[in-house]
């Protein structure tokens, strides 16, 4: 895990809101359907503006720390949303700095085994902290790019302390 600065992206694709807990039940499982409609062949072909050819998984609107529901949108990178095909959604994902997990080798087991390793880092408390804002996967012909949103870290000023001069004394008048 590396911390960078993810830059914003723009994704367009399909949505359902599901929970961990809904995740672990194949009966209520709603992330299976969603992949199997934005891996079909051609699923984004018809998407004006595509950036590439990768896919995207943003995850946001977490509603507790990660214990509760959330967004799961898969879709593709654009330039512009202008017109959105119908059933699609868009989402700015914002460019915020991020702890980057590499997920190489056999998928799922390897991005599986990145995520783990993000609940790891998050429940040993150690810095940077998770923000559970908006998190992003970029999965490409390597492997697949995580990119977890961590909290502001006040304690490390990214750049030099102005210097303010001291104020004059005043003057009589």
């Amino acid at each position: 895990m590396i911390i960078v600065d993810r830059p914003e992206v723009l994704v367009v694709g399909y949505a359902v809101r599901t929970s961990a807990a809904a995740e672990a039940d194949p009966a209520l499982a709603r992330s299976p359907g969603l992949w199997a409609r934005a891996g079909a062949p051609g699923a984004f072909a018809h998407v004006p503006g595509r950036v590439d050819e990768n896919l995207y998984a943003v995850l946001t609107d977490y509603e507790s720390a990660g214990r509760g529901a959330y967004t799961q949108i898969v879709g593709t990178a654009v330039h512009t949303a202008a017109r959105l095909p119908e059933g699609m959604v868009a989402v700015r994902v914002p460019g915020v700095p991020a702890m980057l997990f590499e997920a190489r080798g056999p998928m799922p087991d390897a991005l599986r085994d990145a995520w783990q390793q993000v609940g790891k880092h998050v429940e040993s408390g150690a810095a940077p902290a998770r923000a559970f804002t908006t998190d992003l996967e970029i999965h490409h012909l390597g492997g697949v790019d995580l990119y977890v949103a961590t909290l502001p870290s006040f304690g490390d000023p990214t750049g030099p302390i102005p210097v303010v001069p001291p104020i004059p004394p005043a003057q009589p008048a």
